[in-house]
């Protein structure tokens, strides 16, 4: 997996149905940073913005994008990002939702 696969799964990891209706947990507020961090790093392109919000709403249409965008961006550098990206990756394997194998975690 590459960091910026690593990214893009955790913002649909944090981004589940099932996770965004829960009440405030730690896999929630991890994704709310980690979005917040993803949204600031794109904040010079409008288009990479849209792209963000629009792949949590269907993130297997939009994959293809957001990895173009998240890269453009240089998001694959920018270690605040990939250690909150690691970091719901991590919390949502311990609350048992799913397992990934993250590179550098």
């Amino acid at each position: 997996m590459t960091e910026v696969e690593l990214v893009a799964t955790a913002l649909a990891t944090g981004a589940a149905a099932g996770l965004i209706d829960t009440p405030r947990g730690v896999v929630h507020d991890l994704h709310a940073a980690l979005r917040e961090a993803v949204r600031r790093r794109l904040a010079g392109g409008s288009y990479g913005v849209r792209v963000l919000d629009a792949y949590e709403t269907d993130p297997d249409v939009w994959w293809t994008r957001l990895l173009r965008v998240l890269t453009a961006s240089g998001t694959e550098m920018d270690e605040e990002i990939l250690a909150a990206a690691r970091a719901v990756l991590r919390a949502d394997r311990r609350t048992g939702h799913i397992t990934v194998d993250a590179v550098g975690s």
